[in-house]
Formats: structure tokens, C-alpha cells, sequence
């Protein structure tokens, strides 16, 4: 489940992606906090915020993406720390 809700594709990929399960009141909740940060431009105008759920590892993962290049800038917890996670949870 990917939450980068920037922008209307971003809206639909959510809906798309958690179409089988329907939205929880918190799951609502961090949209709408999601959509207000990247309203706010709190990242600068390029970037976004992103929240996810890591299929391997099942953890919820933040990031900081590029807009136009959809470069992952920064990322919470690092790639390295989701790997690790999916080895243990094998």
C-alpha cells in the first residue's frame, strides 16, 4: 500500500492498490496528514512525502521523493534496515 498523495494519480494508485481491503478511519486519517504536508510544501516545491508498506518486510516505510524524478531522497527506515527486517521475519 503506497501513500504519496501529491497528486491525483497518486489518489488513485492508494484506491487501486487497497481496493480489495477499503480504507480504515486510519488509514483516511494519514492521507489526509500526508496530503496536507505536501499541500504545505513542507519538502520544498519538488519534493513529496510518501508513505508505504514494505511487502517483504511488512513495515510502514516514510519517504521524501523528487516529483519530477521520482527519486527517492530520503527514506525511514533505510533499505538496508528493510531487508534485514524481511531475513528475520523469513
Amino acid at each position: 500500500m503506497s501513500f504519496s498523495v501529491g497528486s491525483a494519480t497518486a489518489v488513485a494508485l492508494v484506491q487501486a492498490e487497497s481496493a480489495p481491503h477499503p480504507l480504515n478511519e486510519e488509514q483516511r486519517s494519514l492521507i489526509k496528514a500526508v496530503k496536507a504536508v505536501n499541500g504545505a510544501a513542507l519538502f520544498g516545491q519538488d519534493n513529496e512525502l510518501s508513505y508505504l508498506v514494505d511487502r517483504n518486510s511488512r513495515q510502514p516505510v516514510i519517504r521524501i521523493v523528487n516529483k519530477s524524478t521520482r527519486e527517492v531522497v530520503a527514506q525511514i527506515p533505510s533499505q538496508t534496515v528493510l531487508e534485514l527486517a524481511g531475513k528475520i521475519k523469513g
